[in-house]
């Protein structure tokens, strides 16, 4: 307690009279502490040490009996040796789920009562008014301490809640995104009790790629999970189309990047992953836009015809070997007219239109691809070989040419 000159001129044996006198009150004006306390909180859960004596009964008489003992000892001894129990106060805010508010009302009200008691005793002993004043006011300055122990109590015990929360989401997440041969629903709700994730009936899992090493996760909400310890953080979104989910993860996520895969039921998760990472793959290649976090459901044709790129440019090279005889500008177009007739299954005209060519044009390269590729582009398992390799190199050619476009 800082040294007050107007306690300090306070005759030495009233003081000491003085804290005698409150030294005799402090049982029994800690029970009166606690019975208003009682009055005021009626839902105040109370703890009991190992002698069943409440530990809050402990606390309030170990802090009258510390600020009392303090008031007539040299300047500089310290107090608050045995007040560690105002730190399993805080702890047990953070156990109820309570913030530390009304731990602080309750101390506030503890020191107005023992004010009262501590002011008649100062009349009954003659302490000038003066000293009487500093002595409320250090008595508030103490419980500046006793809040102080509650809230390292409360930091480091919400510290603990949170990490073993994060311990737990991960191996629930980890859990959910692995493959399975039996179902896990039973696991999985095991492990969600845990945390208070309601088990939804569809998720959808995004694989997120960091704007920086350093940065924070992104505030998706509590009910999403997310696990920022991989190089590329996992997220699962539980009812990924529930009212307003798609807004606030677009909020959350901006400046991300990444994808998010389909929603599929809860035991199907690892399938949702598969496609995220597919996705990011082809982010990572330039063949998907980069800078956000893309839905795979919209995006479904390059995720089918990009990822088995070997087979596709293996089944290209034999679909299309007889135009390798052209020459390669010419090739280009030859290939760009069949895509758009078999796309369009139109005549000549429609296919102009949609190339920006003359129709005469079209069916002159029309007749050289029959004469190259033969009746087959009649056959419908061949028509279909061959818009199936043509789709995939316009994606992947489409991909390039923006990456490229992007380069400065």
């Amino acid at each position: 307690m800082p040294v007050r000159t107007a306690w300090r001129d306070v005759p030495r044996p009233r003081a000491r009279r003085f804290a005698s006198l409150a030294m005799a009150e402090v049982p029994a004006l800690a029970q009166a502490i606690l019975a208003e306390i009682r009055r005021e909180y009626p839902g105040l859960p109370l703890a009991v040490d190992d002698s069943g004596e409440p530990m809050a009964l402990i606390g309030i008489r170990r802090a009258l009996e510390d600020f009392v003992d303090h008031l007539v000892v040299e300047e500089g001894r310290p107090h608050g040796r045995q007040l560690e129990v105002f730190q399993e106060f805080g702890r047990g805010e953070v156990l109820q789920g309570r913030s530390l508010d009304s731990l602080q009302a309750i101390y506030r009200l503890g020191v107005r009562l023992a004010w009262r008691r501590f002011a008649e005793i100062g009349q009954q002993v003659e302490i000038p008014p003066p000293a009487m004043y500093e002595l409320v006011e250090s008595g508030f300055e103490y419980l500046d301490g006793l809040v102080a122990q509650s809230v390292r109590g409360y930091v480091e015990a919400a510290a603990r809640q949170a990490g073993e929360r994060l311990r737990l989401q991960r191996r629930l997440i980890s859990l959910m995104l692995s493959e399975h041969r039996t179902d896990p629903t039973d696991a999985l709700a095991e492990h969600a009790e845990r945390i208070g994730w309601p088990l939804p009936e569809q998720v959808a899992v995004g694989v997120l790629l960091r704007p920086a090493p350093e940065s924070v996760a992104p505030a998706v909400g509590q009910d999403v999970l997310l696990d920022m310890e991989y190089e590329q953080p996992r997220m699962v979104v539980p009812e990924p189309s529930a009212a307003g989910r798609p807004e606030l993860l677009e909020r959350a996520l901006t400046g991300w990047s990444g994808a998010m895969g389909p929603p599929v039921p809860l035991a199907e998760a690892a399938k949702s992953l598969h496609w995220a990472f597919a996705a990011v793959r082809l982010m990572e290649r330039g063949l998907l836009p980069a800078g956000q976090v893309l839905k795979c459901t919209e995006h479904t044709e390059a995720l089918v015809l990009l990822p088995p790129e070997e087979l596709i440019e293996d089944l290209a090279r034999r679909c299309l070997a007889p135009l390798d005889q052209c020459a390669p500008s010419h090739s280009r177009r030859l290939v760009e007219t069949l895509l758009a007739w078999l796309e369009t299954r139109g005549g000549a005209p429609e296919v102009a239109a949609r190339l920006g060519v003359h129709p005469q044009t079209v069916r002159y390269r029309l007749r050289q691809i029959r004469e190259l590729l033969g009746d087959e582009v009649d056959d419908p398992d061949r028509r279909f070989k061959l818009e199936l390799v043509l789709r995939a190199r316009r994606l992947r050619d489409a991909g390039v040419a923006g990456d490229i476009a992007g380069i400065p």
